[in-house]
């Protein structure tokens, strides 16, 4: 009796077609470059994952509050933009930005989220506020870059340095899941402090359920951003309109972003 033919066609397929997602992600030729997100696992991410369990029972993480020397720093900021490149593209198509003309984005990293915004919405105009070191990388990223010189950026501390003044909408894009609850309550109080009534106030993270388990992902998402930025965990949308209460925002809605990252869109009251 003659031995079955194995059919290797689907097997074929299969590999053919994740050698060309590898391609397209992993090469830096595709449409997405993941390679930076992938070194940010490797250098940084990783190691501090091994000290999860001393972190949970210190309360907080043991290598540090963002304790990076600068080539990590560079690391960190490219790895973060990698990784949050959809959701730049997500939310410039989400949300309309045509009734603004200023975008002050606090902690916005290497400034990928207002190269999107001001690409879709020509009419806008960009501050990106940094700490110094993440600063120095947005300068690196952003000099060459025709849309980048469209964006200015300006040094300090959100938390105890002036912010700028003159804008009509403030952008956080993954900057409230590495604060404590105070620390967040604090920004978003001295966020509204300046602008007018009207403003508008973005907020992009992994927002969750009342029991912060949906999406599932923002329970591996917490050990990240406490392992990684020492103090960080993930937030529900009642906890951050608990925020914007108090601190003289209005809650205007809870938007999709077309997956776990979602968008909270405040109103500045009037004082």
């Amino acid at each position: 009796m003659p031995s079955p033919r194995l059919d290797c066609s689907n097997v074929t397929v299969t590999s053919t077609k994740k050698v060309e997602v590898a391609q397209a992600y992993l090469s830096g030729r595709g449409p997405t470059d993941m390679r930076p997100f992938i070194r940010f696992w490797n250098r940084l991410s990783y190691k501090r994952w091994l000290t999860l369990e001393d972190s949970i029972r210190q309360g907080q993480g043991v290598a540090g509050e963002f304790n990076f020397t600068a080539d990590e720093q560079k690391i960190f900021s490219e790895g973060v933009e990698s990784f949050s490149g959809g959701h730049a593209l997500a939310l410039a198509a989400a949300y309309d930005f045509n009734r603004h003309r200023r975008v002050l984005d606090l902690g916005g990293g290497t400034g990928s989220f207002l190269k999107v915004l001001l690409q879709r919405y020509p009419q806008l105009e960009g501050t990106l506020y940094e700490l110094p070191t993440a600063a120095a990388v947005a300068r690196q990223r952003l000099g060459n870059d025709p849309l980048g010189l469209q964006i200015k950026i300006v040094e300090g501390d959100f938390l105890k340095d002036p912010l700028p003044k003159g804008h009509d909408a403030v952008l956080l894009a993954h900057v409230v899941h590495v604060l404590v609850p105070e620390r967040n309550l604090e920004l978003l109080r001295r966020a509204r402090q300046v602008v007018d009534p009207g403003a508008r106030l973005l907020i992009v993270d992994f927002w969750t359920n009342p029991t912060h388990t949906e999406p599932l992902i923002a329970a591996l998402m917490a050990g990240e951003f406490l392992v990684v930025g020492g103090n960080g965990d993930v937030y529900s949308i009642d906890e951050g309109r608990g925020w914007l209460e108090q601190s003289g925002w209005r809650y205007v809605e809870h938007k999709s972003l077309g997956g776990p990252a979602t968008l909270v869109v405040a109103e500045a009251m009037a004082c």
